[in-house]
């Protein structure tokens, strides 16, 4: 073969990355997967919610401590005729109502905040057994919590209340077991779900210990429903603390409190209604706020993060 047909041979052109893989991520939109955190506080309803209940937590929790400097009498002292109309007013004993209104939030608060934990945690553990161990644990658990299903929540705690006595504990541990059939529900569907995944197979497979796979597998793995259970349940606790103070059962006289501030004014609910009016504003504004709450966190856990849509070039 000549050489004038012989072709020359040289190395390959090396292939220089384009201009374009070198552009950064965030021109391309970024991928980073937004924290929960941040996709909470996209949705509308919770800054609304958090203002609510901050403007609520705020009254309920410095109140007890401003209440002689703000208004010169305690929540239980005498300080004028019964009833009478004077900016916020005297209830029927004669006591201030604006301090009975500072002091008596944050027993409300208290009680509501432990039924919620006491109900979310002894439900979620139920509920995590249930779904984890199947077979005659999971049909006594279940069928346990229908039975307290079939029973009316307000009809069970007056019931357990009118035995053991209108004390604070009761209340919460009351409230408490009516909340935990409902959340174990919740949970054992979202754990059955969770133990079908591979690794929590793998982990069985090497006799890992029970509790450490509920602990490190199932309880990441669940606490989307877990907290929206959490703003649920405060939600129902908060009413149903408030509603049983009101029938007499929660907080007895002289005690301030919400509840039985709109049972003891109601009587002359038009001739001074500030005594009716303070506690159930805030109530219901504590109970939309914890609603909205709840929904922010329903929405986070499902993924939605408004104005978080990435925008591809």
């Amino acid at each position: 073969m000549s050489a004038q047909n012989q072709q020359p041979v040289t190395p390959e052109t090396p292939v220089t990355p384009s201009a374009a893989s070198f552009e950064p991520a965030g021109s391309r939109g970024d991928t980073r997967p937004v924290s929960f955190f941040r996709r909470f506080l996209s949705q509308p309803e919770a800054k609304f919610g958090l203002v609510l209940t901050g403007l609520v937590l705020l009254v309920a929790i410095v109140g007890p401590f401003v209440v002689p400097a703000w208004t010169g009498h305690g929540p239980t002292s005498y300080a004028g005729k019964p009833f009478q109309y004077d900016i916020f007013g005297t209830d029927n004993l004669g006591r201030d109502v604006l301090s009975r209104f500072l002091e008596g939030g944050w027993r409300l608060l208290l009680y509501s905040a432990l039924a919620t934990l006491l109900g979310v945690g002894l439900g979620a553990v139920l509920g995590m057994l249930a779904a984890f161990s199947g077979g005659w644990l999971d049909s006594a658990i279940m069928r346990t919590g229908d039975v307290l299903l079939a029973i009316p929540q307000l009809v069970f705690a007056m019931l357990a209340i009118t035995v053991l006595g209108p004390q604070g504990w009761v209340l919460v541990v009351v409230i408490g077991i009516t909340h935990a059939p409902r959340v174990a529900r919740v949970i054992r569907s979202a754990t059955s779900g969770v133990v079908a995944e591979d690794y929590v197979l793998a982990s069985q497979m090497y006799a890992v210990p029970q509790w450490k796979i509920l602990g490190r597998d199932v309880v990441p793995n669940i606490m989307g429903p877990l907290m929206v259970e959490m703003g649920l349940r405060m939600t129902y606790s908060i009413g149903a603390v408030a509603s049983l103070s009101f029938l007499g059962l929660g907080m007895q006289p002289p005690t301030a409190d919400w509840g039985l501030m709109i049972n003891e004014n109601r009587i002359a609910l038009s001739l001074q209604p500030w005594g009716v009016i303070l506690p159930v504003v805030a109530i219901a504004v504590l109970t939309v706020g914890t609603n909205l709450i709840a929904d922010a966190v329903s929405g986070a856990s499902a993924g939605r993060a408004n104005g978080s849509a990435r925008k591809d070039k």
